[in-house]
């Protein structure tokens, strides 16, 4: 680690306290970003296969020009009238089925998903939540309950989980059918928890493609049974589609219609404007109605002039420049290549993915299907100092994940790929 790196963590540590996390044993000290590239303090240039925040590249020159523009004209809330968010949210709007023709913006995911659950509770009069047990909606009070993988110290009784579904090691032993409705069941089980406890259930939240679970493989309309249960009980879908949307999935343009359904409310923020802090929720008129009624809201800088700008440019360079067919075309492809990989390294025990979110779910035996779970942190240490930028997440903190911007292309992949082959050959696989 260079000198100035170690003083940089020092200064962390003492101007914005302890425990603050950093990516890598040797973080990355980053000075600028272009397309898929960034570059540290030494000039060393790295490919970028994990930061869905710049989801349309780094520094994307047109995100960048409707920023300054609208920043060197007007920005303030939206109590005044400007027709900056009206533009953006009809924008928005539009790659939506009905009756999602509604939206409330904010600054964050966090946000957004604090939103849906007293939307939640607007519209059905109850208080219930059901989570999977490996997932993460955000860090504000409320949905910081949701989060198993770094729990809150006082857990709110009103929140009860279920198993995260898992395609490669299936609840019950089984895929298909038996695997959604082993999934249901597990619903089914929470919604009556939640009803001992006196709680009748408001929602489900859920990323539609279980991004932070290691995105299982599933069949479309794996979750209508779940859905069906949640629903007869009373409450609705929340889809927290902050990593697989906007195209991201090559398939669909939103997780939920790659998954086969309509959720009541969706919640987005991370990629939504190429790294400008924004976030929103998506809901019908009789839901946000009903959230109205019940809760006064008023973000200040939510849906500010720059921020609507910047959300727009975003969302039109997806459109415009065919970025998610392009997910699509380089997710096959370099999906294809890790099954190649798989030939000739036994610790790629299962490939999975779509479009530009795809990775490797790495094992110490194929037989027993035995999580490399430090294998596959030495892995990522051993990809970043290769010049090569990815993570790993999933149950087991043993799936590779490479979510890289949408301009990836072929020959970045190719880079990618024989970087993890030298990895995976230079490393031993061990526990």
């Amino acid at each position: 680690m260079t000198a100035l790196s170690q003083t940089l963590i020092d200064r962390r540590a003492q101007l914005l306290g302890p425990n603050v996390s950093t990516f890598y044993e040797e973080p990355v000290h980053m000075v600028r970003g272009e397309g898929v590239w960034v570059w540290d303090a030494d000039g060393r240039q790295y490919l970028d296969c994990y930061n869905n925040v710049p989801h349309v590249g780094h520094c994307h020159p047109k995100v960048v020009e409707a920023i300054c523009r609208q920043a060197s004209t007007l920005n303030t809330h939206t109590r005044y009238l400007h027709e900056g968010i009206l533009n953006y949210v009809e924008a928005l709007t539009e790659t939506f089925a009905a009756p999602l023709n509604t939206a409330i913006m904010t600054c964050t995911g966090s946000e957004a998903n604090d939103i849906a659950l007293r939307m939640a509770r607007g519209i059905t009069g109850n208080t219930g939540i059901i989570a999977t047990d490996h997932t993460y909606h955000g860090n504000t009070m409320a949905v910081s309950q949701l989060s198993c993988t770094n729990p809150p110290p006082d857990r709110w009784d009103n929140v009860a989980f279920v198993p995260a579904p898992d395609s490669y090691r299936p609840l019950g032993g089984e895929s298909g059918q038996a695997h959604a409705l082993a999934f249901a069941a597990e619903v089914e089980r929470a919604i009556a928890e939640l009803k001992e406890r006196g709680h009748a259930l408001s929602a489900l939240i859920i990323c539609p493609y279980f991004a932070n679970e290691g995105f299982p493989t599933l069949e479309k309309g794996f979750l209508q049974p779940a859905i069906d249960a949640v629903r007869k009980a009373g409450g609705i879908i929340i889809a927290d589609e902050v990593q697989p949307g906007f195209g991201r999935l090559g398939t669909d343009f939103w997780g939920h219609q790659k998954a086969g359904f309509v959720p009541d409310v969706v919640t987005m923020g991370k990629p939504m404007a190429n790294g400008h802090p924004v976030g929103g929720v998506v809901t019908s008129m009789d839901i946000m109605s009903a959230f109205r009624k019940s809760f006064r809201y008023f973000n200040t800088f939510g849906g500010n002039p720059v921020s609507a700008a910047a959300a727009l440019a975003t969302l039109r360079v997806v459109q415009d420049e065919g970025l998610m067919e392009n997910a699509r075309a380089v997710g096959v492809y370099a999906r294809e290549g890790l099954q190649k990989l798989s030939e000739t390294h036994s610790c790629i025990g299962d490939v999975r993915g779509s479009g530009l979110f795809f990775g490797a779910e790495l094992v110490l035996n194929r037989e027993t299907k035995t999580p490399a779970t430090a294998f596959t942190k030495k892995i990522a240490n051993a990809m970043r100092q290769k010049g090569v930028l990815l993570n790993f997440l999933g149950i087991h903190y043993n799936a590779l994940k490479i979510r890289p911007p949408l301009p990836f292309s072929h020959e970045h992949a190719d880079l990618m790929l024989e970087r993890l082959d030298e990895a995976l050959t230079e490393t031993p696989l061990e526990p």
